[in-house]
């Protein structure tokens, strides 16, 4: 007899902030799938993150911490909020002792999420010997804008690290974006690359390059997210004084 393969999708719904609904089997073996395919979903999201989950068929309780995982990293960046939609009472139940919003119906969950306050602003860059030294430039202009020079120094260098990454290890234009929140500025630089990227939190010291480790003495946090059209991006967040 042949194994049954459990599978989950993802499938995108219209409007904003980004919806999707949430089809299918989580079990051991979709969880991975589950969790990657959310984060990449809020990878290109702006607003927020709402997702259904009514036809989820959940075969262990405890894998509904995967809701949970994908806010706590989402909430960290891109800095977006996150919520469950439901009208089921056992999916809500199963949440209850979770940090993630569950609203019975899309409607009550738009009238409650709260809109970060950002600005962001970004540029497409090119492929020459000049590149690194504009984006250097982007990004000091944009900080003296901001009224954040005391960022400056830091955002330039990362800025830096970040885009020269992508010009040694892939064939793409660095796409360069800043964001300013109450708290921190996150300095992100996107590529088409179709080399897998996972969100990572830890950082081995002895294979990273000179330039992460600069990156990582002068950010709060970073890290790569895959995104949905096959790419990824590299951010790193700055605190704040």
């Amino acid at each position: 007899m042949l194994a049954r393969h459990n599978s989950v999708w993802l499938v995108p719904r219209h409007g904003a902030p980004a919806k999707a609904a949430v089809v299918g089997v989580l079990d051991r073996t979709t969880y991975p799938q589950l969790r990657d395919r959310l984060l990449e979903f809020a990878v290109d999201s702006d607003d927020g993150v709402l997702i259904d989950i009514e036809r989820l068929e959940l075969r262990d309780r405890a894998l509904i911490r995967v809701f949970a995982l994908v806010a706590l990293r989402v909430g960290d960046w891109p800095a977006i909020p996150f919520a469950l939609v439901t009208g089921r009472p056992e999916q809500r139940a199963a949440l209850a002792a979770s940090c993630v919003p569950v609203y019975p119906d899309a409607a009550t969950a738009e009238a409650a999420l709260t809109r970060p306050a950002r600005r962001r602003v970004g540029r497409l860059l090119d492929r020459s010997p000049r590149t690194s030294a504009r984006a250097r430039g982007f990004v000091r202009g944009i900080c003296a804008e901001w009224m954040v020079p005391e960022l400056a120094e830091d955002a330039e260098l990362v800025a830096t690290e970040l885009v020269e990454n992508t010009l040694r290890h892939t064939d793409s234009v660095p796409r360069l974006r800043l964001e300013l929140r109450r708290r921190t500025l996150a300095v992100e630089v996107a590529d088409e690359s179709a080399r897998p990227a996972v969100l990572r939190e830890g950082l081995d010291l002895v294979h990273a390059g000179l330039g992460l480790r600069m990156v990582t003495k002068v950010a709060k946090r970073w890290g790569s997210s895959r995104s949905r059209s096959g790419g990824k991006t590299v951010w790193a967040l700055l605190a704040r004084s």
